[in-house]
């Protein structure tokens, strides 16, 4: 048998970390927890690994990924020692090019596994936005076709709808019809002659739609592909000049890092969305300033928490006294990041009570966010104690949860057995464990 080669590019690599074995073997398992392939290896495996034995895939990319986020900067194959992968989940060179093999990779499902592979990544490089801008002239006219004003209005009415789908029923539903749409639709388009301004009208409608199909992505679990909808959006954006797509994008990657629990990437990219907001109106204001106060938050950084959490609340005022926007920032979604600020700095009750605010306040459309965060206010009123009002908060929740295809709104509800167990000798918690069993089952076919 070849004896093996020890690999000490790995070898700098922890040692750079300084993680012990153990610790190194910890972190891999968090990152394949998240990317839904549990592993239960211990210092022993790393050991093995700096001894030469190559793990198999996707373990490799599970280990970059853990020193990425650990070193905070991209770790390559051949910086960890291991061989680079033959045609990796395709990173095609152009905006059009890329949209044309990521929307045919997600409606294809031979080909969506490999998409699924696809990681969140702290360690992703953001285009800023002189970069996107710059790069306006790779989402060229191909002078294949002609578009117009009317060709730009169909695709924001039909972004409009899948948006709306979305809230009503949850991304499974939409988000299959949103890359379809986007591949046969949307990149011919942009591939089409027409005025500058019409072009720049299309892009700027195009990055719409890839953010909210990266958006729905996110909702099902898919964090890596969410991502590489989000650059997209990102690219389009800054090639139509398009100040409110791109720190919109921004902001939602801000989400999607928080909700992992990445609270520094989550931090970078909200202040990263709000420097790239000139002359934001209070809406959007506030909008980029709720994120800010969450990812702040999430880093124990409380006064810099409160203090954007107070630029929201006056931001939210003075929006609101120019009338409602429907559809954009509102107070259910501020009152949902005063809660998520008072329960990263430890004040439960209060975080339940603006949770129970931004209920009351959110608007009926929104059926998938209900039922997450209804659960989610279940989940933090038994927190605290509250096990009867926990109990009707759930029960609200599964009223609708059965019209919801959603990967978020599915994890939320798992939780309700696991949970409830210990309390099955009180008579609300028993009935609802009965009924809660029959609708997980139902949620899982």
């Amino acid at each position: 048998m070849a004896e093996r080669t020890p690999n000490s590019a790995l070898r700098r690599l922890v040692k750079e970390s300084r993680w012990t074995l153990d610790q190194c073997a910890r972190a891999v398992n968090r990152v394949g927890t998240e990317h839904g392939t549990p592993l239960r290896y211990n210092g022993s495996a790393v050991h093995h690994w700096l001894g030469g034995t190559m793990p198999r895939e996707p373990v490799p990319r599970l280990i970059i990924e853990a020193f990425s986020r650990h070193l905070n900067r991209p770790i390559t194959h051949g910086e960890a020692g291991f061989p680079t992968p033959i045609a990796h989940a395709s990173e095609p060179v152009g905006t059009v090019e890329g949209l044309i093999e990521l929307g045919r990779m997600d409606t294809d499902p031979t080909r969506r596994g490999v998409l699924g592979a696809g990681l969140f990544s702290v360690a992703l490089t953001i285009p800023g936005w002189p970069e996107v801008v710059a790069r306006a002239e790779d989402v060229r006219s191909g002078k294949t076709a002609h578009v117009g004003m009317n060709d730009v209005q169909m695709v924001t009415a039909m972004t409009d709808r899948l948006s709306e789908l979305d809230d009503e029923f949850g991304g499974r539903y939409a988000r299959p019809m949103a890359a379809s749409f986007l591949t046969s639709i949307v990149v011919p388009a942009l591939d089409a002659d027409g005025t500058e301004a019409v072009r720049n009208a299309m892009r700027s409608a195009a990055s719409d739609l890839c953010y909210l199909t990266g958006y729905m992505a996110v909702d099902e679990g898919s964090h890596g592909l969410a991502q590489r909808y989000y650059i997209k959006a990102l690219e389009l954006a800054g090639a139509a000049k398009d100040h409110l797509t791109y720190c919109t994008t921004l902001r939602g990657m801000s989400v999607q890092a928080v909700d992992l629990g990445h609270g520094n990437e989550a931090m970078r990219l909200a202040d990263a969305a709000a420097a790239a907001s000139p002359q934001a109106g209070p809406r959007m204001r506030a909008f980029l300033a709720g994120q800010q106060a969450h990812a702040a938050a999430q880093t124990g950084d409380r006064t810099n928490a409160l203090r954007f959490m107070s630029e929201a609340e006056v931001a939210m005022d003075r929006a609101e006294s120019r009338g409602k926007a429907f559809g954009s920032y509102d107070p259910a979604s501020l009152h949902y990041h005063v809660s998520q600020v008072r329960f990263e700095l430890g004040d439960d009750r209060g975080a339940v009570e603006a949770l129970k605010q931004s209920d009351r306040e959110r608007l009926s459309v929104y059926r998938r966010d209900r039922v997450h965060r209804r659960g989610l206010l279940a989940e933090r009123q038994l927190h605290v104690g509250h096990l009867e009002a926990a109990c009707r908060t759930w029960s609200l929740a599964l009223d609708e949860y059965p019209m919801v295809k959603s990967g978020r709104a599915d994890e939320r509800m798992k939780r309700v057995l696991p949970l409830l167990r210990p309390y099955l000798k009180n008579a609300a918690a028993r009935d609802l464990y009965d009924r809660a069993r029959g609708a997980v089952a139902y949620g899982r076919t």
